[in-house]
């Protein structure tokens, strides 16, 4: 039956309408075995065809039965042994296959929660235009084929299918600390400060279930040789011991006056050995539970612990030096000193003749466990290494930073061999997966991430700054987008291509806010150096610098007629300021707390500030006078912006809110409801009907003013902090966290609205 429907709709274009057509069970049993049926006939082109045809992604990903890893699933056919027979199949188009099943994999944490994301989130990472003829051709068909509003990337800004980067892991709501791996390297067990540990299904990226127990944060984990329990350890002072199976909890040791920062299982299964703050290290029976002795010598916090292979000693780390001991007898054998800060983690070689330490001074140290000699240094993070795991044949060292990377080293040379790119916070743990060259790390930014060490490569370069996008501008013609960020430069980027023209350098630390004047030909920033300037977008230079302020500058704004600047500060302050003399003109003071963001009225005659105080204020520009204050939200204001009718202000807040004000009066129209988490921008569209807002819950959303809708939705990677809306209303410019700037364009608008 099976080759009968495969051939009964030829041409992929029309699947979606041909599909619907059908009655639900036969959609099911069609979109179940399609895949599977042309592997098994041979018919390898069709095959392809249809993986790579965006209405059978779309109808399998959104049919209740299956979802995204079932669609995942279907690309792994190709390398099945059904395919051995046709090993001459084209190569490129195997490649085409797996990228498109990399760029799914990539985004499946989202499509599970949101699955009108496809569009974008494929769109995203596959786009590329050195990508095959036949990826293109499946961008164009996502363009063609998406009817719904939905925001497509312009740009390569997303991380991009072919990569090291395999999967994210996305549930705790708070920092992962620490993460092991199962030794069969199916499951992944991760521990968390929301107090709990998970249990995923690695190949899945689904969590199995979550182990509730201790009262704070988990700092450790450890699961036994056999693979059937698990041993975590907290701030609670405790260790708690769980069976993998059901996740029931077994058992609890208690003994530690302190936190228990680190654990490990002896390569026999029998016994625990636990590091504390109470600057000791604790043996116990993991049969009975019973402590059977203390380990002392440390005059500080015991913040790391491994265990040789052959189980006879001990190795830990603390602020002052690493210890080794007789595991038999609970002896300090020697000590390893050579560190200039505080070791965080330690790894012995699976043939139990090194040790590799990490350190809070940004290096690790690779030691002969025989005589306690140090080897060499590994130098290459920029900040404390917390993490260090070793590859089971020995050749390679995993260690992971604050710095936000991982990287990969060669043990023998001590050589650096590349470094992993992907997370938005510090990286606080990384484990193995044993015999698949892949590794797992977890991080601040509370998920965990898989990357692969045996191969890919960076597709192309992404459109970033090194470090967080903090304020985005666009000139009035459109035609260029100004960025500020914590790397302390500005960059300007030519709008229809997403390049970087060049970047303004100047400010001594990080460059909070950004504005343009009105006829686009100089561009204000303010910086955490308490400082403003004002540059030459054509040419870059610096013009002048305004100091005034004596804390950090959050925000900038400019007067219509382009004579007057206006800042805000973390001082409580906003200024006013002659943009052509540099003169500072009048401070206005009221609010209690830091100055977060800065309107003007389109007339020029009022500025609306917001703050930290949860308030925002009106104030008249001439006379320096607040009129009156907007009360409503419960916690910081981050953003405003106002309507070019000038008679409603939109206000964006960390209460997770945005809220709707009548300038007039100052009354509170109505609150929109949708981000989980802080609200950091808000730009409203030079029609006035809709309006844009950035999170730090990742996403940026398109709202229907008038009916305070969520029009469309988009999802980054990391916190997005700032956002633009050029004149044309259909193209946004969005900064991330992460040093990504996103261009994107809302398509899928009926013609009507954009005619309004």
């Amino acid at each position: 039956m099976q080759t009968t429907l495969s051939g009964r709709w030829r041409e992929m274009g029309e699947f979606a309408d041909k599909l619907a057509a059908q009655n639900p069970a036969f959609q099911r049993a069609y979109l179940g075995s399609l895949a599977p049926s042309l592997v098994k006939s041979g018919n390898l082109e069709k095959y392809y065809k249809t993986l790579t045809d965006f209405d059978f992604i779309t109808a399998k990903i959104n049919y209740p039965e299956f979802g995204v890893q079932p669609l995942i699933d279907d690309y792994d056919l190709i390398d099945g042994e059904e395919t051995l027979n046709y090993s001459e199949y084209n190569s490129e188009k195997v490649k085409s296959l797996k990228l498109v099943q990399g760029a799914l994999r990539l985004s499946a944490h989202i499509l599970v929660t949101d699955k009108q994301q496809l569009a974008s989130q494929l769109h995203g990472r596959l786009l590329n235009q050195k990508m095959p003829e036949e990826i293109q051709a499946l961008l164009v068909q996502i363009r063609q084929r998406t009817t719904t509003p939905w925001l497509c990337t312009l740009t390569p800004s997303l991380t991009p299918s072919g990569g090291r980067l395999l999967r994210t892991l996305n549930g705790h709501s708070s920092s992962v600390n620490a993460v092991a791996v199962t030794p069969n390297g199916q499951q992944v067990i991760s521990a968390s400060d929301d107090n709990t540990l998970k249990v995923w299904n690695l190949a899945t990226g689904e969590e199995q279930f979550t182990l509730n127990g201790h009262s704070n944060s988990v700092n450790a984990v450890a699961v036994t040789p056999n693979g059937q329990q698990v041993i975590s350890a907290s701030d609670d002072n405790t260790l708690k011991v769980w069976n993998l199976a059901t996740g029931e909890e077994q058992f609890t040791l208690n003994g530690h006056s302190n936190s228990v920062n680190a654990v490990a299982v002896t390569p026999n299964g029998q016994q625990v050995i636990s590091a504390s703050y109470d600057n000791t290290l604790k043996v116990w029976n993991l049969a009975t539970g019973e402590e059977q002795f203390t380990l002392k010598g440390h005059s500080y916090s015991v913040n790391a612990v491994a265990v040789t292979p052959n189980g006879q000693q001990v190795i830990s780390g603390s602020i002052d030096s690493l210890k080794v001991w007789n595991l038999a007898t609970g002896e300090e054998q020697f000590t390893l000193k050579g560190h200039s800060n505080s070791v965080n983690a330690v790894a012995v070689t699976p043939n139990g003749q090194q040790v590799i330490s990490a350190s809070d001074d940004s290096t690790l140290k690779v030691w002969n466990l025989a005589t306690g000699e140090e080897l060499f240094t590994l130098k290459g993070h920029s900040y404390s290494v917390k993490a260090v795991a070793v590859t089971p044949n020995g050749q390679q060292v995993i260690s992971a930073s604050n710095d936000k990377t991982l990287k990969v080293w060669n043990l023998a040379t001590g050589g650096e061999q590349f470094t992993l790119i992907g997370h938005n916070s510090y990286v606080n743990a990384v484990a193995i997966i044993p015999n698949v060259q892949q590794v797992i790390s977890a991080s601040n930014d509370k998920t965990l991430k898989v990357w692969n060490l045996a191969t890919g490569e960076q597709q192309f370069t992404l459109t970033e700054h090194n470090s967080s996008v903090n304020a985005i501008a666009v000139t009035a013609n459109g035609q260029r987008v100004i960025s500020a960020s914590d790397d302390k430069t500005l960059k300007i980027w030519h709008l229809a291509t997403g390049l970087e023209l060049f970047s303004l350098r100047g400010h001594r630390t990080s460059v909070r806010a950004v504005a343009v004047t009105p006829d686009g030909k100089q561009v204000i920033s303010g910086s955490v150096d308490n400082t403003l300037k004002i540059w030459n977008r054509l040419t870059g230079q610096e013009l002048a610098t305004l100091t005034g302020h004596f804390a950090s500058v959050n925000t900038v704004a400019v007067t219509p007629d382009g004579k007057q600047v206006i800042s805000g500060s973390v001082d409580n302050t906003l200024k006013i300021w002659n943009r052509l003399t540099g003169q500072e003109l009048a401070t206005l003071t009221g609010h209690n707390f830091s100055v977060n963001a800065v309107a003007v009225t389109p007339n020029g005659q009022q500025v609306i500030s917001a703050s930290d105080d949860n308030t925002l204020k009106v104030w008249n520009l001439e006379t320096g006078e607040a009129l009156f204050t907007l009360n409503g939200h419960n916690f910081s204001v981050n953003a405003v912006a106002v309507t070019p009718n000038g008679q409603q202000v939109i206000s964006a807040s960390r209460d997770n809110t945005l809220k709707v004000w009548n300038l007039v009066t100052g009354e509170e129209l109505f609150t929109l409801k949708g981000h989980r988490d802080s609200v950091n921008a808000v730009a409203v569209t030079p029609n006035g009907q809709q309006m844009i807002s950035a999170s730090s819950d990742n996403t940026l959303k398109v709202w229907n003013l008038a009916t305070g809708e969520v029009i469309a939705t988009f999802i980054g990677e990391s916190s997005i902090n700032c956002c633009a809306v050029t004149p044309d209303r259909m193209t946004i410019v969005a900064g991330e966290q992460s040093g990504r700037v996103h261009f994107l364009r809302l398509e899928g608008m009926r013609e009507e609205s954009k005619e309004k």
